[in-house]
């Protein structure tokens, strides 16, 4: 490693470092836990799983994603179960990784994928607009999306409410015009240079707005007790470990592949990288911590900022734990209305309705499963709403490759019929009928835009060929490319 290289990875995680820092406080507080467990989380990511070999640009943490799903098991099972649904995620995983199965989320259908994302990012999005004005949320999705009539009569009659919701829109326009400013201001990034403004015009004008309440790190942290290995037990917590697992997993080597694709170093192993992920979660498990992911955005701000190799990573989690070592006083300026702000824009990336419309130009059907997911996400849950998607998907393939259409082509001397799909068992009553209906004393069937046909659709065609020949019917079959000729009487060409 040379001087330049330690010098621009040195460099690249103070980038990352000041982006994640507002990120882990705010992914903390809308799961339902304290922020410094979120910036504990966010060490072990950079620390633990950062030195472990797998993608060495991609940086872990809590993530914006699992926020809907932590939320839910806290109220559920209670902070004390967190950290045992955690370390269980992370053995998961490993064990994930160790079998090899991390290639097969590559064979995730993109629609189920986008589906997921935006799922996420609606709950995100409406979840966090009622702290964005200091208000408690009632808790569903549903409920948080049927509550906002309420929320903005509310917002509308109180000051209060109001000012912090202006302040959290002031911080939502920063972070989305900063890409805007002088080249110099960009340097420092958006969602830190909101929590700056924000903070700073609380604290000058002495506005009556809720901040961070901010403890020990130390005694955040919550060591595992003998009473974790009963939680284990429990049939739906361990259910919620697998949601963990699985839903980590995927946001990882998603983000894996799309980091992969902003450089041109090594790539990233999915099997050796699901093992660093389960480590830094068993890691993150054993202090009481929040999940963590492999995160997009800190992972595109590393690469962006020229980093060269896993040493950027590791030093952003140092600066983080130095920071708070040193200066955990800052962190209790901070409003609660500018981190939902930062969530809201993180939810909206999610959420990327543009990516539906291409996708609807490209494929109707594969837009209508990314729909349905993120539908079935919102009435349901993250679990659930996968698995609709899942299953949409295999509905979607299945109708695919037993769909056939034909078509008859009645010529001068030939009557040709063409089919075209998939020539299969299923569509046996279908296909005899066209058959029966055909006249004439030359029968063209052309095969040649079929991808599958099965025996029995193929004995079928023989046998009515058969007969029509005896008949004195002259008929004449296509076969699809590839297909055995040697299956008589049909007379293939």
């Amino acid at each position: 490693m040379t001087v330049g290289t330690v010098v621009q990875d040195f460099l690249a995680s103070i980038v990352v470092f000041l982006v994640a820092l507002p990120l882990c406080i705010g992914v903390a507080v809308a799961s339902g836990v304290s922020p410094e467990v979120g910036v504990i989380t966010g060490i072990v990511g950079g620390i633990v799983a950062g030195m472990l070999p797998g993608s060495s640009l991609q940086v872990s943490g809590p993530a914006a994603g699992l926020t809907v799903l932590v939320f839910g098991a806290v109220q559920e099972y209670g902070v004390g179960a967190l950290g045992a649904i955690v370390l269980g995620a992370g053995i998961v995983q490993i064990v994930m990784g160790i079998c090899r199965i991390g290639r097969w989320f590559q064979a995730i259908t993109l629609s189920v994928v986008q589906g997921m994302l935006a799922g996420i990012g609606l709950l995100i999005l409406v979840g966090q607009l009622y702290p964005l004005a200091d208000r408690k949320a009632p808790g569903q999705a549903l409920a948080n999306l049927a509550g906002i009539p309420e929320l903005v009569s509310t917002v509308a009659g109180d000051r209060r409410y109001a000012t912090a919701a202006v302040l959290g829109i002031a911080g939502l326009l920063i972070i989305v015009c900063w890409k805007y400013t002088p080249k110099f201001l960009r340097k420092v990034p958006g969602p830190l240079a909101a929590v700056v403004v924000v903070a700073s015009l609380v604290a000058v004008f002495d506005l009556p707005v809720n901040k961070l309440t901010v403890g020990s790190l130390l005694d955040a942290v919550s060591l595992p007790t003998a009473g974790i290995f009963t939680d284990l037990a429990d049939p739906g917590l361990v259910g919620m470990i697998f949601a963990f697992a699985l839903i980590a997993s995927a946001e990882s080597l998603f983000s894996a592949s799309a980091v992969d694709r902003m450089h041109t170093g090594p790539r990233t192993n999915y099997n050796v990288e699901l093992v660093a992920q389960g480590a830094g979660n068993a890691a993150s498990g054993l202090l009481g911590a929040l999940p963590m992911t492999a995160v997009i955005v800190r992972s595109a701000a590393n690469v962006h900022a020229g980093a060269r190799t896993k040493l950027s990573r590791i030093l952003h989690g140092v600066w983080m734990l130095l920071f708070v070592l040193a200066a955990p006083g800052l962190l209790s300026l901070i409003p609660i209305t500018v981190l939902a702000a930062i969530l809201v824009h993180s939810g909206w990336k999610l959420l990327n309705p543009m990516q539906f419309r291409a996708m609807r130009r490209q494929n109707v059907g594969e837009a209508v499963i990314a729909y349905l997911t993120t539908a079935a996400i919102i009435a349901t849950d993250l679990l659930e709403g996968v698995v609709i998607g899942m299953v949409a998907t295999m509905v979607k393939l299945a109708w695919s490759m037993s769909h056939m259409s034909m078509s008859v082509d009645r010529q001068e001397e030939w009557t040709v019929l063409r089919l075209t799909g998939s020539a299969t068992f299923l569509r046996l009553p279908n296909l005899l009928e066209k058959l029966e209906s055909l006249s004439g004393s030359h029968v063209h069937v052309d095969l040649s835009r079929v991808f599958h046909l099965d025996i029995a659709a193929r004995s079928a065609i023989e046998t009515w060929a058969g007969r029509c020949r005896t008949e004195g019917t002259a008929v004449r079959v296509t076969l699809p490319h590839g297909a055995d000729p040697d299956f008589a009487p049909l007379d293939a060409h």
